[in-house]
């Protein structure tokens, strides 16, 4: 798997297909498999024509684990995007991201505003600018002796996830604590990009798209039906709307 060092972080990502590049960020626990290659958006993507690059966020997936949640802030993390796109030589590419990957998108869209062709925010809704992020309480899951001692709802979903992603714990809770930061209403509506935001109608975590997408000019909002904040990202609903949002936009 090929990586690079932005400073002293080491950043895994994978590389795929040919054409218009999109970059993909994950969401909080994940990787770029289980985000991008296992729900076949990689697959899709790359027959629809579209180089696929895929990062693990840092403290996530093959990357470098870091423990001070300093180090987890979401413009350090949309730098990472940013350098990745320095390392490949790519002026400009279509960002995806997802939960926290999506809020990571939005930072390095409005930071690094130039390096964005377009905007695809799955997972996260208004909940950008009024709201910090997941609940601090999955900290504390991640950190109990084990899962069966989790008692909170939320908290056991994310314990049992990142257990299964076979994730650093210490370095996600370190995450959960660094990332919790918001834009203001005037820094989303800076953002001229097409945009789209997706997110499921049964996702209690996201907050509503509707009311994100009307602050950008350029935005507009998919509902996913059906779908909670886990089962959204692999739906064929997204999928094809993606597809169409790309073939799109100028």
């Amino acid at each position: 798997m090929p990586s690079f060092k932005h400073g002293d972080i080491e950043i895994a990502y994978l590389d795929e297909g040919a054409g218009d590049p999109i970059v993909l960020v994950h969401g909080f626990a994940s990787n770029k498999e289980a985000n991008w290659v296992n729900p076949g958006w990689v697959s899709t993507l790359t027959r629809a024509g579209r180089r696929v690059i895929a990062l693990d966020n840092r403290g996530h997936g093959q990357s470098s684990k870091l423990y001070d949640p300093a180090l987890y802030h979401t413009t350090l993390m949309a730098g990472d995007v940013r350098a990745l796109l320095d390392h490949l030589a790519i002026a400009r590419a279509d960002v995806m991201g997802y939960s926290m990957g999506a809020r990571i998108t939005a930072f390095l869209s409005v930071t690094y505003g130039e390096r964005v062709r377009s905007a695809i925010l799955g997972g996260l809704g208004i909940r950008l600018v009024d709201g910090v992020g997941l609940p601090m309480t999955i900290a504390d899951a991640l950190e109990a002796p084990s899962l069966a001692d989790v008692t909170d709802a939320a908290g056991r979903m994310f314990r049992a996830f990142a257990e299964q992603t076979k994730s650093d714990l210490k370095a996600l809770a370190a995450c959960i604590r660094g990332t919790r930061q918001i834009l203001e209403p005037d820094q989303v509506s800076a953002i001229k990009v097409p945009v789209l935001v997706a997110v499921g109608t049964k996702d209690d975590v996201a907050g509503s798209a509707q009311e994100l997408a009307a602050l950008m000019p350029k935005a507009h909002a998919l509902d996913i039906p059906g779908r909670d904040h886990m089962l959204a990202v692999g739906d064929k609903v997204y999928k094809q709307a993606v597809l169409d949002f790309l073939n799109q936009r100028p």
